[in-house]
């Protein structure tokens, strides 16, 4: 089994493991070859890696701020040192093109620095007036805090939770995607270098079946998941069993808003673009493109013509558009959905198959005059497909965005950008992009509504997240 530098050759395993639990197996999606196999931790081991973590964050939360920023600004370092390498490695197990994979890497890097910059701003006590000698606010650490993370971001995700999490003096346990495993396991050794404090960021190999076990465990104090809404209900059911702190960041099916002022040929380059991304495995991706009766076949055509000239094959050529889908499963699931579509009246305007061959490839493919009742308007299609769907004027295209259980993103594309600010105001999501397509960025927070979630990640708001919001109250004494 070939291995990348950065996976430890301890941790790879030809079955059987040395206790009862069954290997975890890494595959790649574009041949569908196994890359390696990892022996899950056993329960003894996961509760004292648990342990650790939570006795080095008695340690790491007295560390100063600035030398807590001291280390992130390492990692950086680290990360800008082995990029081209971890970007191979995130499209080894999940197949997203190489440029979107180094692209990745530099946004963890730009992640790290921007925070270790303003998280004295961020965290900085706030006085109140109360009228007594002082009362200031602090933001203090919780302790120890669980990440339940997703293989389509490997690197970013994570970080970006655990960056400012850390930052604000809490530890982290990671739990990552087991198709991601190589990942998880060089994310742990960029905390663990030298002048690094150790257990302050732990990796726990292990499926899903012990993660109930790890909520419930005393030492951790809160929980953060980006997942599956299926995921994300057991995950809060399970973190409120134990009056844990829980930031949910799950599915998203954003509306892409046309008006009938917009630059149509600029719409559709950037739509295709927030469609694909990713493999169009991205919960923030455009997934439901509204456009009004007016421009609705003009853009139709432009989508359609730009959708078709993406090039799909081996993820590691920088020409490639698209890469293979992460797992079988998930291009199984897609093609049932694009089917159930076409069955219910949606047009097929171009893709709709599996590619032949080895791998886990999928078209790209443009449903045109999608509905309401359809698997590509109700449910979140996780691919590079787009579901077009025609609105009758402004009104009803507002209407069909949040004709929605999910509330992730939303992007309107128009030339009265005064006007659509109007607009987002009746738009249910946790952001909405006029004239863009959505993005996370360190500066904003991330975050949903309805059925995507709670809780915000980045930004102000995402180091504020896990702490203990202490207010200290002092007066004369009488």
């Amino acid at each position: 089994m070939k291995t990348s530098a950065l996976i430890d050759s301890d941790q790879v395993h030809s079955p059987p493991c040395d206790h009862d639990m069954a290997p975890i197996t890494t595959i790649n999606p574009s041949t569908g070859e196994v890359l390696c196999q990892y022996c899950p931790h056993d329960l003894i081991t996961v509760e004292q890696r648990i342990d650790r973590a939570s006795r080095a964050a008695g340690l790491w939360k007295r560390n100063s701020l600035n030398g807590r920023c001291n280390v992130i600004r390492s990692v950086a370092a680290h990360l800008k040192q082995d990029r081209d390498e971890l970007a191979r490695l995130a499209t080894l197990e999940m197949g997203k093109p190489i440029g979107q994979a180094k692209a990745e890497i530099d946004k963890c890097i730009w992640l790290c620095n921007f925070y270790a910059e303003k998280a004295a701003e961020f965290l900085e006590p706030e006085d109140v007036d109360t009228g007594v000698r002082k009362t200031i606010v602090r933001f203090d650490p919780l302790g120890v805090v669980l990440g339940i993370m997703p293989w389509n971001y490997p690197f970013w995700q994570v970080l970006r939770f655990a960056v400012p999490a850390m930052l604000a003096g809490n530890t982290v346990v990671l739990k990552h995607a087991s198709n991601v495993t190589g990942c998880a396991l060089a994310l742990e050794r960029l905390f663990a270098g030298p002048g690094m404090l150790p257990d302050i960021f732990t990796t726990i190999v292990v499926g899903s079946e012990h993660v109930d076990m790890m909520i419930s465990h005393p030492a951790v104090r809160a929980v953060s998941l980006t997942g599956s809404e299926r995921a994300g209900r057991a995950v809060a059911a399970q973190a409120g069993q134990f009056l844990k702190k829980s930031v949910l960041e799950l599915g998203g099916s954003d509306p892409f808003i046309v008006l009938d002022d917009a630059n149509l040929n600029a719409a559709a380059k950037q739509g295709v673009a927030s469609r694909t991304q990713n493999n169009g495995e991205s919960c923030i991706a455009a997934k439901r493109f509204i456009v009004v009766d007016n421009v609705y076949d003009e853009f139709l055509e432009c989508f359609t013509k730009e959708m078709s000239r993406l090039k799909v094959g081996d993820p590691l050529d920088e020409e490639t558009d698209v890469g293979p889908m992460a797992r079988g499963d998930l291009r199984d699931e897609l093609h049932q959905q694009v089917q159930l579509s076409v069955d219910k009246g949606a047009r097929l305007m171009c893709g709709g198959q599996p590619v032949d061959g080895a791998g886990f490839f999928y078209q790209p493919t443009v449903l045109a005059d999608v509905t309401p009742g359809m698997p590509a308007f109700d449910q979140e299609l996780f691919g590079p497909v787009a579901a077009v769907i025609h609105a009758a004027n402004e009104d009803e295209a507002v209407r069909l965005a949040n004709n929605s259980n999910l509330g992730l993103g939303a992007s309107i594309w128009t030339a009265s950008p005064q006007y659509a600010m109007n607009l987002a105001e009746r738009i249910d999501s946790g952001a909405v992009f006029i004239n863009a397509i959505v993005k996370s960025d360190p500066r904003v927070p991330m975050g949903g509504v309805k059925d995507s979630g709670y809780g915000r990640e980045l930004g102000r708001y995402g180091i504020r997240e896990f702490v203990n919001v202490k207010t200290v109250w002092v007066e004369d004494e009488s």
